[in-house]
Order: C-alpha cells, then sequence, then structure tokens
C-alpha cells in the first residue's frame, strides 16, 4: 500500500493511488494535559481551539513547514494511519511533503514522525514537486514550468525541469502569518481583541490580495480592548486587503528573487506556460492577479489547489528513484533512530 501524506501547517490530507484522497482535516490534535491520551483531531479538534480548559491541550503541530511538537505530530499521524490503513495487513510506504530549504534535522523529524506512526518505508518529496505532479503538470519534460505552492506555514517556489528543481526558494511567511497580521491589524485601528481562529475565518469569508469589487463586509466577534466586554465590530474586505499586505509583499518579494536567478532560457518557458498556483493560500481572493501584476507573467491557479501536494506525493512514490529532488532513507549523512532502520 502507498500513500502520499501532506503534512501541513493548516490541514493533514492523505492520498492513495487508486482511491484517491481518503482523508483532509485539520491538522490539530488535542490531547488530555495530564495523560497525553488523544481526545479529538481534525475538524472536531479545531472547534475547540481557544475553548479548552486546563485539562485539555488543542494544538497544530506543524509550524511554519517543520514539525513542533513531535509527540503531537506522531499521534496525530498514528491516528490518521490506522483510520486510512485499518483493514490492511502490511504496513504502508509513504511519501511525504516537506517545504524547500529545510534543515536535515527537520527532514529527520518527519522521518522519525511517519515512521514511529506506523509506516514501512519513507520517502521525502519537495513540496513543489509534489504540487507540480498533482497539478498535472509533465515535470520529466526539458522546459521550465515555474510552481508556487503557497499553503499555512510556508510559501515554496520552484522553477523545475527534467525531473529535478533547476531554482527554488521558500519563505516562512503564508497563511498564518496572515492569520496573526489580521489580530494585529483589528487590535490596532479598532481595539478588538480577536483569536486566531477568528481571524481565519474572516480571511476565508473576505480576505483579498487586491481590493474587491463590490466590497465585501463580514463581523469580527472578540474583546473590546479598553471595557473588557464582547463586542461586534464590522470589517471589509479593504480592510482585511490592507491587514495582509505585508505578508504578500513577501511572497511578492521571493518570487521577484527566483525570477531574477532563473537562466534565460528556463525564463522564456516560463514566460510562455505561466505561473501556476497551488496550496490552500491559492485561493485567495485576487491572488493569481497580484502576482501577475507584481511579474507580468500570467498566474493559473491548479484544480483542487489544497489537494495537489498530497496527490503528487502519492504519485512520485511509484517511480520516486527517477527524481533527483526526491530523498530516501540512505539519502541522509545522519544516523537515523534504530525505530526507524530496523
Amino acid at each position: 500500500m502507498n500513500l502520499g501524506i501532506d503534512l501541513g501547517t493548516s490541514r493533514i490530507v492523505i492520498y492513495e493511488p487508486g482511491a484517491g484522497v481518503v482523508l483532509d482535516e485539520p491538522s490539530v490534535i488535542a490531547v488530555d494535559s495530564r495523560t497525553g491520551d488523544m481526545i479529538a483531531f481534525g475538524n472536531e479538534a479545531r472547534e475547540m481551539l481557544g475553548r479548552t480548559p486546563d485539562s485539555i491541550r488543542a494544538e497544530y503541530p506543524v509550524k511554519k513547514g517543520v514539525i513542533a511538537e513531535f509527540e503531537l505530530a506522531e499521534k496525530l499521524l498514528r491516528h490518521c494511519l490506522h483510520r486510512v490503513c485499518s483493514n490492511r495487513i502490511t504496513k504502508p510506504c509513504v511519501a511525504v511533503s516537506i517545504a524547500e530549504k529545510v534543515t536535515e534535522v527537520e527532514q529527520r523529524s518527519f522521518i522519525e514522525a511517519v515512521v514511529s506512526a506506523g509506516a514501512r518505508r519513507v520517502t521525502l518529496v519537495p513540496e513543489t514537486v509534489a504540487a507540480a505532479i498533482g497539478a498535472g503538470m509533465d515535470v520529466s519534460l526539458p522546459l521550465g514550468q515555474m510552481i508556487v505552492n503557497a499553503g499555512g506555514g510556508t510559501v515554496d517556489v520552484s522553477v523545475l525541469s527534467l525531473k529535478g528543481e533547476a531554482v527554488s526558494s521558500s519563505v516562512r511567511v503564508a497563511g498564518v502569518a496572515m492569520d496573526e497580521a489580521i489580530v494585529r491589524y483589528i487590535r490596532s485601528k479598532h481595539g478588538l481583541h480577536i483569536s486566531l481562529p477568528t481571524a481565519e475565518r474572516l480571511k476565508i469569508a473576505a480576505g483579498c490580495a487586491l481590493p474587491r469589487v463590490p466590497e465585501v463586509t463580514v463581523q469580527a466577534k472578540g474583546r473590546d480592548a479598553l471595557t473588557g466586554l464582547p463586542r461586534v465590530q464590522p470589517v471589509t474586505s479593504d480592510e482585511l486587503c490592507e491587514a495582509i499586505c505585508e505578508p504578500l509583499q513577501a511572497t511578492v518579494d521571493m518570487l521577484r528573487q527566483v525570477l531574477e536567478v532563473t537562466p534565460p532560457e528556463l525564463s522564456g518557458d516560463i514566460m510562455e506556460n505561466g505561473i501556476w498556483l497551488t496550496g490552500g493560500l491559492a485561493q485567495l481572493a485576487n491572488l493569481p492577479l497580484l502576482l501577475q501584476h507584481a511579474t507580468g507573467i500570467p498566474c493559473h491557479v491548479a484544480e483542487n489547489p489544497a489537494q495537489c501536494v498530497a496527490i503528487g506525493a502519492g504519485k512520485a512514490l511509484q517511480y520516486a528513484s527517477s527524481f533527483s529532488a526526491v530523498y530516501d532513507l540512505g539519502s541522509f549523512s545522519y544516523r537515523l533512530s534504530d525505530n526507524v532502520t530496523n
């Protein structure tokens, strides 16, 4: 059994070749603070964020594209693999997507978490390579193709050609950073304290990279900074656009830097074929238009952008040995733990 896993900052998506996407849930887990036993995960655990008593801990174990809480990530993966593979006798072979420019230590944490959760064999696939395959791009061609994978923790950019990455870069300023920017903006402008889950809901409902036409208004619920009492504040899409302009500018700057060092022949291919957007953040209103204005290159959003990485990781596992950008256990210079190598 082969599985492709996108363990992202915001969501965990599992793809099985032949069966499609078999799991797509928020990558949140709630555990008992005293015993460490899992109480809930996914949508159920996300509803607990900001509402738990001291006896329950609800967390995102992955932050900015890397595992921040190893034990919670292992529990989350073990539960998800059990749900997907409960009727199988053998352990699955798993391809896990990783962000660009992560260290070997950070890569090791993904490998050990997945193997400890019940995988037989682990392969790491860069997110942009997986996203390109999942979006239906033929990365084996001698052709420059630019892919931008914008998720919750990182935005990764690569120029792909001949099954490898010609140029790549990553910035750890993405969807979660936008939520934090919205929290700061509403506190500063309206004197209202809101939570990160509320900021995320506002971003999904009315967030935009460029002003919307017509303008959209949503209601932000929180605590008044002066009185300490609950209050509802109308917030417009133009205000949300202003709030997230700084994180968006970091993505634009990185995209320009990648284009500046891309070989001329590949640049010509990109100009002709355009830039492809994947990841959950690709669904932000007017983001393709913003990148097109900033670069002068047409931008396209892939079909099912939030699931492209998991789909591509599952497909890449079938012919991982032919990809120069795919890493197996033997590719690393460090010694893995005994529970991984045995």
